[in-house]
């Protein structure tokens, strides 16, 4: 996953400079999966995976461990080295796929049946980077976002990565589209700095047959 506390810098571009400055500093040992990945794809039949965004795979690298046939992107090649060694040491290599791409202009002929993107900033607005990522959803599949909401009041990462949990569901009012998960949770998770509170929003839609 992207980490749930980017680095600040003087611009928030989230282009591939930004992204290779970010995982050149990053920490890549201490990040586990979101707890919100278990809940929500527990219910789902094990096929093909998305992570969106991949940072340093471990979305990807659980989705892998329970069955999934994953393709983890990312725009920053630093991020791809820390997500296949991470890959390695959990012995599920055979089961995933990197590939470095700018989720912007990447046109893949494929479609997954669950989509995950997880703490994932682009150089465009949120809302429209989701909108994005749910063509990639096949019929019948799930699209599943973990962003960041706006309930840290200390905003430990940048503003223009925030969203609500009504303004994503909003997306997906089509008939097309289910929404099943629509809510905003505040943890606490710990890092080597410390304690850092986070308030997330968790958004799981269901693409119709």
């Amino acid at each position: 996953m992207a980490d749930p506390a980017p680095h600040q810098h003087d611009d928030h571009a989230f282009d591939r400079p930004y992204w290779d400055r970010h995982w050149a500093e990053a920490s890549h040992d201490r990040l586990a999966a979101s707890p919100y990945l278990a809940e929500e794809t527990a219910h789902l039949t094990p096929g093909t995976a998305l992570d969106a965004g991949c940072g340093a795979g471990a979305e990807a690298i659980w989705l892998a461990t329970h069955g999934w046939d994953v393709t983890g992107v990312d725009i920053s090649a630093a991020a791809l080295a820390a997500a296949r060694e991470n890959a390695r040491r959990a012995s599920v290599t055979g089961r995933l796929s990197w590939v470095e791409a700018d989720l912007l202009a990447w046109e893949p002929a494929q479609r997954w049946d669950l989509v995950v993107t997880c703490y994932a900033h682009a150089a465009i607005p949120q809302l429209d980077l989701y909108q994005r990522l749910s063509d990639l959803v096949a019929p019948g599949g799930t699209l599943l976002v973990i962003a960041h909401g706006s309930g840290d009041a200390e905003h430990h990462y940048p503003r223009e990565a925030e969203v609500s949990a009504a303004d994503v569901a909003a997306l997906f009012a089509a008939s097309s589209w289910t929404v099943r998960t629509a809510a905003e949770r505040a943890r606490t998770v710990t890092t080597r700095e410390g304690e850092l509170p986070l308030h997330d929003v968790v958004v799981r839609v269901e693409r119709t047959a």
